[in-house]
């Protein structure tokens, strides 16, 4: 599993070497990876069904416990099925779709690689942190790949929409992620599953978890976003928005499902938004005109479905989900490859403008009946196996099943209607309407899309290829005894599924009166009114802030920083302050003198109105904690503060004899100001001065990293004195990287120096009478 995901990063590498010998069949040659890991992961197929295949992991960081760790079970197989095959199709459909000479080809091909290993890690990830930069990974590919090349304004609207909303809804999720790691004592997916906790932190956990499933998912409200990620060449939609992205948040909410799916604080949100997501994704879709975002939507409904079906919990309900998710991926990516092949050779995916293609392309029509009636749940296809299972799962009789059993049977009709309008607007006849002027389609594009929508065929007939993956997901829940099959007799399934198709073809033949209510949602209600007013007040606001603290003041960036570390982390440790037992005003009475000296000089810098006197008085200071190094013993911490101290206060100097000799001329800074500079000046110091206190006082013994350094200083580094070794051999490159700075701050000031030096030494050229007058009169406001 770490090698072949290992393998998608570094086949990613040397894509662009290929892409200048290859052109476009760098998309064939990217193919090979996924189709590699296909391939594979079935050999392993046993034991990911009896849950025997061992974890894989890969330690990163192991002194702080973070490791990668993969594990391959039934749902990640599911999900490997989709990723990997679909992934493989897909590219091979990217080399026969992209242009000759396309100079975008190499990147794509690149991203889609990436993306496509980033997906498999993610589906295979065991341990929190490496899910969620897995997920972080697919929303930056998705990110370039809608972007493109960013020459288009609507393409790059589009990527920062998905970009901010999948990534403010991963935050979300880690956040969730991480409050149950530490509630249940492990970063381990399986092992909090295992022994799920519960409380009130739980509850707060799986809202988060699912707010980062339902933006990456699109459901309500957060659903604008994939819809407008349709400006993406159609392949990469097939992929990313079809099979892949937009199932981890699926995927996310079946794999933590049987551990929490009993918390109302889980089902609710699931149930509501899922139902909410299936029945608005249809209305939208059935007044869309283009085929591309018709099937958006019609995306955006069937994702609100799975939602429903893999969240709520129950062994036929999971069965279910994992057929739908299977079935999906398969038809959802046929006919977006479909639509992209209509474009290609139409020049146009308006159904307005389409007519005839039907009877040019008759076998192309009859395979993409087959995706498009899987979709709509008509036998003898996989969907309509998946919808059968659906719908006996909350046919239970409980209030619950009930609710579930409606919304699903009215978004059932409505998914129904915009299959039609797909099929009959596609490939149908206009009335009057002259055929629409075509190019032969080449295998290279009916293969790729022929191949899922037959395999939604052959798998209805062979439902027993299917059921060991959804029953071995479905093993986490009690077995009912349910099974897969095209024909259960006459049922409620049965009846409900004759309703549905009655009830579709109702609302198709109503086209003229839906259109008009299909998108009435009230103003204040609309999703992306309210994405782009979210956006514009953070905008706002992030103005408002940087325009007051990104003021070009030294001092109010200093005191937002003492002001933010006073109140930010000086909360939490003051409530949990505990004060060392034992307190002594000094050890030796040379500490006294040697403080008031250090008090002294450090308030009366405070009051100095001359630069040199005020580095004076800050080298005093600096002496004396340098005498209270040597009074408590360091000698040589002692002196490496003189040696500090002499070499700053001789830099000073030079640097000072070129600034004017005073801080301030005229006035003096208003005494309100001062006070409040004082007052933050105060707190920041006594914070740090309290917090010196409580931490030193309430260690018991060395800290493990010092109790290191002193055992390594002599035998490591040869040296007796380990305050030397840590600065000269164990943070030698720290001590590099602060002279280095040092050096950079005296360069720069040095050449800000002779800079004004010779702009004043530099010759006046000759003027006339005004502009002279008028540089003199510049030169003197500046000096």
């Amino acid at each position: 599993m770490l090698i072949a995901i290992a393998a998608h990063f570094v086949v990613a590498m040397l894509l662009p070497l290929a892409a200048r010998a290859l052109g476009r069949w760098v998309f064939a040659a990217g193919a090979v990876v996924p189709a590699v890991t296909l391939v594979l992961a079935l050999t392993r197929l046993g034991g990911a069904l009896d849950g025997t295949l061992p974890a894989e992991t890969l330690a990163w960081a192991p002194g702080v416990g973070l490791e990668l760790t993969l594990r391959m079970d039934a749902l990640a197989m599911l999900m490997i099925i989709l990723v990997s095959g679909v992934g493989a199709l897909v590219l091979a459909y990217y080399a026969a779709y992209a242009k000759p000479g396309d100079v975008t080809s190499g990147r794509n091909a690149v991203l889609l690689v990436v993306f496509a290993g980033s997906m498999l890690g993610l589906v295979l990830a065991d341990d929190i942190f490496s899910l969620y930069i897995f997920w972080e990974l697919t929303t930056v590919c998705s990110f370039l790949l809608v972007g493109g090349d960013g020459a288009s304004k609507k393409a790059r609207r589009s990527a920062l929409q998905a970009l901010l909303v999948t990534s403010l809804g991963g935050l979300a999720m880690l956040l969730g992620l991480i409050l149950l790691a530490t509630a249940a004592g492990t970063s381990r997916i399986s092992e909090i599953l295992a022994a799920a906790p519960s409380g009130t932190v739980v509850n707060v956990a799986v809202v988060l978890v699912l707010i980062g499933a339902f933006t990456k998912s699109a459901q309500v409200p957060f659903h604008p976003w994939l819809p407008a990620a349709m400006v993406a060449p159609t392949p990469v939609s097939a992929y990313l928005h079809a099979a892949a992205m937009v199932k981890a948040g699926v995927y996310l909410v079946a794999r933590f499902a049987p551990g929490f799916s009993e918390l109302p604080a889980w089902w609710v949100p699931l149930v509501v938004l899922g139902l909410w997501t299936m029945v608005l994704g249809g209305f939208r879709a059935l007044r869309e005109h283009d085929l591309k975002t018709l099937l958006a939507f019609g995306t955006v409904s069937q994702l609100g479905f799975l939602m429903v079906l893999v969240g709520t919990g129950g062994y036929v309900a999971a069965i279910a989900g994992a057929t739908m998710v299977l079935a999906h991926g398969l038809f959802k990516s046929s006919l977006f490859l479909t639509v992209g092949l209509i474009d290609k050779r139409a020049g146009t995916r308006d159904i307005r403008e389409l007519s005839g293609l039907g009877r040019r392309w008759p076998w192309l029509t009859a395979t993409v009946t087959l995706a498009v009636a899987s979709m709509a749940g008509v036998p003898p296809l996989l969907g309509f196996v998946g919808k059968e299972a659906a719908l006996e799962a909350f046919a239970d009789g409980s209030v619950r099943g009930v609710l579930v059993l409606a919304g699903i049977v009215i978004g059932s009709m409505l998914t129904v209607a915009y299959s039609l309008r797909f099929l009959l607007g596609a490939f149908g006849s206009r009335p009057g309407a002259e055929p629409t002027p075509l190019t032969a389609p080449g295998a290279g594009l009916v293969a790729p899309l022929a191949l899922p929508a037959l395999a939604g065929l052959v798998l209805a007939f062979a439902t027993g290829l299917v059921e060991p993956l959804a029953a071995g997901y479905a093993r986490a829940y009690p077995d009912t005894g349910y099974h897969l099959a095209l024909w259960h007799g006459v049922s409620l399934p049965l009846l409900l599924s004759i309703v549905v198709f009655a009830g579709g073809y109702l609302i198709h033949r109503g086209a003229a009166f839906v259109p008009r209510i299909s998108g009435w949602v009230p103003e204040p209600m609309h999703a992306q009114r309210g994405y782009r007013g979210v956006v514009a007040t953070l905008d706002g606001f992030a103005h408002g802030v940087t325009a007051r603290l990104q003021a070009g003041s030294l001092p109010t960036y200093i005191g937002v920083i003492l002001v933010t570390m006073v109140l930010v982390p000086g909360a939490g440790l003051f409530a949990g302050l505990a004060w060392p037992g034992e307190l002594r005003l000094w050890d030796s009475w040379l500490q006294l003198p040697l403080a008031v000296l250090a008090l002294v000089a450090a308030a009366t810098v405070v009051l100095a109105r001359r630069r040199l006197t005020a580095v004076l008085l800050t080298g005093v200071v600096g002496y004396g904690i340098g005498a209270l190094f040597l009074v408590d013993g360091g000698s040589d911490l002692a002196l490496a503060q003189f040696l500090v101290e002499s070499l700053t206060l001789v830099v000073f100097v030079f640097v000072l004899r070129r600034f004017p000799p005073h801080f301030v001329h005229g006035k003096p800074p208003v005494a309100r100001r001062r006070w409040v500079k004082a007052g933050v000046a105060s707190a920041g110091g006594i914070f740090v001065a309290v917090m010196a206190v409580v931490f030193s006082g309430s260690r018991s013994g060395l800290p493990e990293a010092s109790t290191g350094y002193i055992a390594g200083a002599e035998e490591n580094a040869g040296a007796t004195n380990v305050v030397n070794a840590i600065i000269v051999d164990f943070r030698a490159f720290d001590t590099v990287g602060e002279i280095s700075v040092l050096a950079v701050a005296a360069t720069g000031a040095a050449s800000l120096i002779l800079a004004a030096h010779r702009a004043r030494r530099r010759p006046i050229p000759e003027a006339s009478a005004d502009e002279a007058e008028h540089r003199d009169g510049a030169t003197e406001v500046d000096r």
